[in-house]
């Protein structure tokens, strides 16, 4: 008979369930680490992608997600797996199940490449991946330099069988290092080795099951063989085409992943490619329990701040830091012990490089075996300061260091004067030559100010650049004291040449008031011919065999006026009809410019008689080689009147709407991205019957789109609008919607009416 629980002492079953709601909430906790890792590595690669700071690009993020009916998630999946060359091909029109496979794969693929190691890796690869398909674990061995399958890791084994599988050595010549050889994958159902393939049938694989179904999947990498991944069940399993398919997808990353354990094997030298990613210094010391810390690695910035010691990398710590080994020490100790990162404040004046100035910030980070990585950054260039700077145009910091007469500068410095970003960057001392000779007095007050007075100071200076004339520089500044002694010099510099055009401007505008007003005049209606030069606002359609079309365009607001939505109807020499409807991001000249010319390359490209979904991809790489790499939002039809069907497909367009015997509804578009938003971009095409009397109608966001409802709500209204003002004329119909359907986003509108004959 069971004892009853001591007093405060949960029962047995208080105690179970307290135990799973804990793992249910790790579990969770693990989940939503990966989902903000996934999102971060999708907002870094558009942002690198696109150029963009951080902040636009995630806001480009969401707006993807948004427009594509993805979520988050998934778009930033398709971007992580886009950015790093891994591609899973949805089916469209496949078998049941197919596309949530595929979509399944994608997301599991970038939750691997998202991962910080190589064990949390693998149990993504399992647990988010894997599992769905029955797969109770999984091992994952590299080839080493001499022939034996060295174990990386593994995810739902034993601690016994991993470390019985550990070493593989190539004299064995079991099914592993045949697999290995022959390079493809070896499928057992019911984990039996195949004839030549281990010499004897059911050769010992890993798996506590042995009659359990394995995988034998070589890695490759660089053009190689790099690894084996083995994948278990715990019972006997059909493995079929689609089955073999969707796990083949799901162990793409499995190369990476060793890669990532060799990376960990060699210390520093993974590490390194990393750390020189880092404005701040950082460096990597041996973090071992006894004995004196080495420095194994140094990036570019921590061997600028510690210029003052030769070859750093191979010296004791205390030698390199002298100021702050004991804090440093410290630091270690906990960072190895506690296995998270340690921080330090702020350390002594001239804590980690002496002619720096006083140190802060600083981090230290344990890594695998026995290591520690340093990271720290000075007062002046603090991760905030650079975040701030970063958002302000036209404004870079410098930081002079009058010890050793060498000069830091952020990125943007090199633009500002007119300079490689390979150039030495020039302390503010050696900007004489580049100056105006009127502002040589002003350069030296500057100077003596900051050293002689050791005061802040700013000047406004014009510069002479190599590349296109004169610049107007502000500098603010201010001296970096050690001891009360002036050994650097800590400041911003900020291009104001166009605020100083555009206060000439200004000042110049009071004075011809009058005239100015004439000349907006003529300009306005210079734009507004220009308007209906590229976008009729009603225009006359020819009449074409089987289809009644009407085609609209509302522009924008009149201090906009020319915008970035097009319309298309043009009959093609194959007797089909190319209807297209876009939306340029943004309005204005270049708006229409963009407009005119996507619009004029799909005219164009819809004459080689390809479908639509090959015209949007074409149609995408114009997108990305243009001037300004504009994106846009389409939608590209081809009306064929003898089997009365409409090929179509979208790139993150609102759908279309097929009224017919006056019910609407909208057809359910393919999940696509914009246009100019990815290279090598799938658009899958749909295929709609249309009967006679159908209406179809293609349009832009500024119809339906308002500010304080949903996309959903304002998609409705449009629909009963139809439904309701139902007519037997295309005019009709098209002025009766534009009268009475009208978003409030200030937006411009364009709307095809299609009726089928």
């Amino acid at each position: 008979m069971a004892q009853p629980a001591p007093p405060g002492v949960p029962s047995g079953s208080a105690l179970a369930a307290a135990v799973a709601d804990l793992t249910a909430e790790i579990t969770a906790l693990h989940a939503d680490r990966a989902r903000r890792r996934l999102l971060d590595l999708a907002t870094g690669a558009l942002s690198a992608q696109l150029s963009i700071p951080p902040d636009e690009a995630a806001d480009h993020l969401v707006h993807l997600a948004v427009s594509t009916g993805l979520g988050a998630v998934d778009t930033a999946a398709d971007i992580v797996n886009a950015a790093t060359g891994s591609h899973v091909v949805e089916v469209p029109d496949g078998p049941p199940g197919v596309v949530s496979e595929a979509r399944r794969a994608r997301r599991g693929t970038a939750a691997v490449l998202a991962s910080d190691s190589v064990g949390e890796a693998l149990d993504t690869l399992l647990e988010g991946g894997l599992r769905p398909l029955g797969v109770r674990a999984v091992f994952l061995w590299r080839r080493t330099e001499t022939g034996c399958l060295e174990l990386v890791g593994q995810a739902g084994a034993s601690r016994p069988e991993a470390a019985h599988w550990q070493w593989v050595p190539p004299e064995c010549d079991g099914p592993l290092h045949r697999a290995l050889q022959g390079g493809l994958p070896v499928w057992l159902p019911d984990g039996t080795a195949v004839t030549g393939l281990a010499g004897t049938a059911g050769s010992r694989l890993p798996g506590a099951e042995p009659k359990g179904a394995r995988v034998l999947f070589p890695v490759r990498r660089a053009g190689g063989t790099a690894g084996l991944l083995l994948a278990a069940w715990e019972g006997p399993v059909s493995l079929d085409e689609d089955l073999r398919r969707e796990f083949a997808d799901l162990a793409e990353p499995a190369g990476r992943v060793v890669d990532w354990a060799r990376d960990e094997e060699d210390g520093p030298r993974g590490l390194s490619a990393v750390l020189d990613l880092l404005e701040q210094p950082a460096a990597v010391v041996g973090a071992a329990a006894h004995g004196p810390q080495v420095v194994e690695y140094v990036n570019a910035a921590a061997l600028r701040a510690v210029g003052g010691v030769h070859e750093p990398v191979g010296r004791p710590a205390a030698q390199v830091f002298p100021y702050a080994y004991e804090d440093l020490v410290r630091l270690i100790a906990a960072a190895a012990t506690s296995g998270g990162p340690q921080f330090a404040p702020a350390l002594p004046e001239d804590g980690l490089a002496p002619e720096s100035g006083s140190m802060a910030h600083v981090k230290v980070l344990a890594l695998a075996r026995e290591r520690a990585a340093v990271v720290w950054d000075t007062v002046e260039t603090s991760p905030a300061l650079v975040r701030v700077l970063g958002r302000l145009a036209r404004i870079a910091w410098f930081e002079d260091d009058l010890m050793t007469g060498r000069s830091r500068w952020s990125p943007k410095a090199y633009a500002i004067f007119g300079m490689e970003p390979e150039a030495e960057p020039l302390p503010l001392r050696m900007l004489g030559p580049r100056v105006h000779p009127e502002d040589g007095d002003a350069l030296r007050e500057l100077l003596s100010a900051l050293v002689d007075r050791r005061e802040g100071a700013q000047a406004l200076l014009r510069v002479m650049r190599p590349d296109d004339g004169m610049r107007r520089i502000q500098i603010a500044a201010e001296p970096v004291l050690t001891r009360g002694v002036p050994t650097g010099i800590a400041g911003v510099y900020q291009d104001v040449t166009a605020q100083h055009h555009t206060e000439v401007a200004l000042s110049a505008s009071f004075d011809r008031l009058t005239a100015a007003q004439a000349e907006a005049e003529v300009r306005n209606q210079v734009v507004l011919r220009l308007q209906e030069a590229l976008q009729p606002e009603a225009p006359p359609l020819e009449t074409l065999p089987g289809l009644e079309i009407a085609a609209r365009y509302r522009p924008a607001l009149a201090e906009y006026r020319v915008g970035g939505d097009w319309y298309d109807v043009h009959p093609l020499p194959s007797g089909r009809v190319l209807v297209s409807v876009g939306d340029i991001a943004g309005h204005g000249i270049d708006a229409a410019t963009a407009m005119t010319a996507l619009r004029g390359a799909l005219h164009g490209l819809a004459f080689t008689g390809a479908g639509p979904g090959a015209l949007m991809g074409w149609l995408n790489e114009v997108a990305l080689s243009a001037p300004g790499q504009p994106t846009a939002t389409a939608v590209c039809a081809l009306y064929d009147p003898g089997a009365r069907t409409v090929r179509w497909t979208t790139a993150g367009h609102l759908p279309p709407l097929l009224v017919r015997e006056g019910r609407g509804r909208f057809l359910e578009p393919p999940h696509t991205v914009l246009l100019g938003a990815l290279p090598e971009a799938a658009y899958p095409e749909e295929e709609t019957r249309v009967l006679p009397g159908d209406f179809l109608l293609f349009y832009t966001d500024g119809l339906v789109e308002r500010r304080h409802e949903g996309l959903d709500e304002s998609l409705a209204v449009l629909r009963r609008a139809a439904e309701r003002l139902g007519s037997e004329s295309t005019d009709e119909l098209a002025d009766q919607l534009m009268a009475e359907i009208s978003g409030d986003t200030d937006d411009d509108t364009s709307l095809v009416v299609l009726r089928v004959c």
